[in-house]
């Protein structure tokens, strides 16, 4: 059992905002192999789908991004995985380009109050992630800064990169299920090697 968890908040005031980029990613893969996120578990939806010979299952906490460690680690006790190597967490990161995806075993939570929530939660950092990058361009920003841009619904050009973003973030949870997260990394975090440091 593999479990695949994105982040963001519930409700359809944040459906298209930068913070719920990991609920738009998990919909991306149940939508992938026709599933639908609407089955209730560990208080998150859920759904389950099959990635190669892996059974996977699809989580989008309802519990609000600041403590969704409560869902992931409710769901993690009742599944039975491994955070270390059979949990995905997929969430938005400000640090990076818009459309970009990095993709890492483990680490610190960067300031993400959802990454924050589960470290403590799980009382480890070592669980794969895959990373989507939703900053905004150098002179993009309109005065948004923060939480009001992360929470603001997103613009149709920027939804439009947001889009790509989806489909790599997709690909990249698929490759670490099927290969692992060194693979995964190599595959896809070498296309910003010669972008902007993070």
């Amino acid at each position: 059992m593999f479990l695949v968890v994105g982040l963001g908040n519930p409700g359809i005031e944040y459906q298209f905002t930068p913070h719920n980029a990991g609920f738009l990613a998990i919909d991306r893969i149940a939508s992938r192999h026709g599933a639908t996120v609407a089955n209730r578990r560990g208080r998150a939806q859920t759904a389950r789908v099959l990635l190669g010979s892996r059974e996977v299952v699809l989580a989008k906490p309802e519990t609000f991004m600041n403590v969704s460690g409560v869902s992931v680690a409710a769901l993690v006790g009742q599944l039975g995985v491994n955070p270390a190597s059979d949990l995905v967490v997929v969430y938005d990161e400000l640090a990076l380009p818009l459309g970009s995806i990095r993709v890492r075993p483990g680490g610190s939570s960067g300031g993400h109050n959802g990454a924050r929530s589960i470290i403590g939660a799980l009382g480890m950092e070592t669980w794969p992630r895959v990373r989507i990058g939703v900053g905004p361009e150098i002179g993009q920003q309109h005065g948004r800064r923060g939480s009001s841009y992360l929470l603001a619904p997103m613009r149709r050009m920027e939804l439009q990169v947001l889009d790509g973003a989806l489909d790599q973030a997709a690909d990249a949870v698929e490759a670490i299920v099927a290969e692992g997260v060194p693979a995964a990394m190599n595959r896809f975090n070498r296309r910003e090697r010669n972008g902007p440091a993070e």
